[in-house]
Order: structure tokens, then C-alpha cells, then sequence
């Protein structure tokens, strides 16, 4: 998965702390990726920072249900900060994800130097950013063609 910021000179970019599991990322600059096998109510939520922490969630619908999902390994995360722009790519088997076919939606949330923040997907739902709406996971992955 690859995010690309442009404009990031005044980006709050959490500081490294290595690959590790924690909470509470979307308090600051973090990359996420929601995932739903075509046709369920579970999801999968991400949650990638800068820092190289990661959290990984299962729901069973919207807001509901979560508890921790288990990763075959710890996501391979690199971020690249220029003067302007960040380049934050995410790197994961695809048999960590629900099943094929699944729909997804790519967002984050971006803070800015004075605590700024502002959310960012690849659609939105409604007037009100929220991420875990259905509405939201806007990308698709198909099943692998049969021979």
C-alpha cells in the first residue's frame, strides 16, 4: 500500500519507535486501511504510523465488536519524508486480509503543527468523516480467476 502527502512541510510526524503493536494511532499522523470480505458485515481496520507502530483490529460491523486481529508478522513500514512530501508505504501478505473478493478503503488522518488534524479517504460517507462506513471502502481486490 503506498500514501503519498503532498504539502507536508508542517506535518506532525510521530517519532520512530520500531515494528510493535499499540493503540491509539489515529491520535496523530497515521495510514489505515479498512477491509471487508464482499458481502460480510466483519471488517478488518490497520492502522500504520510513521513511528512504524501498527495496530491491527476485527469488527464485527460498523464500530462493533472489535477485538485484536492476528498478523502472520508485523507490517513492513517505510516512510519517506522530503522537504514537502511524504511517501509512506505499507507492505503485508494479502492472506492477512478477509477473504477474495473484498472491498477496502485506504485513509489517514494527518496532523498538522498546532494540532491540526484533518481525515482523508478515498470517499466519504457523509458530511462527518468516518472511516468505518461501508461508503468508505470505495477500492476492490477480485478473487484470483479460476483456469
Amino acid at each position: 500500500m503506498r500514501w503519498r502527502v503532498e504539502g507536508s512541510a508542517k506535518l506532525v510526524i510521530p517519532p520512530f519507535a520500531g515494528r510493535h503493536r499499540a493503540d491509539e494511532l489515529w491520535r496523530t499522523t497515521c495510514f489505515e486501511l479498512f477491509a471487508q470480505a464482499r458481502g460480510q458485515d466483519a471488517y478488518c481496520e490497520l492502522n500504520l504510523a510513521p513511528s512504524e507502530a501498527w495496530a491491527a483490529y476485527d469488527f464485527s460491523e460498523p464500530r462493533e465488536g472489535m477485538t485484536n486481529r492476528r498478523l502472520s508478522h508485523d507490517p513492513v513500514i517505510t516512510p519517506r519524508n522530503g522537504r514537502d512530501l511524504l511517501i509512506f508505504d505499507a507492505a503485508m501478505p494479502l492472506s492477512d486480509l478477509p477473504a477474495l473478493p473484498l472491498d477496502y478503503g485506504l485513509t489517514c488522518v494527518i496532523e498538522e503543527e498546532g494540532g491540526i488534524l484533518s481525515y482523508w479517504a478515498m470517499a466519504h460517507g457523509d458530511v462527518k468523516p468516518d472511516f468505518h462506513d461501508p461508503s468508505c471502502f470505495a477500492g476492490s481486490i477480485a478473487a484470483p480467476e479460476q483456469p
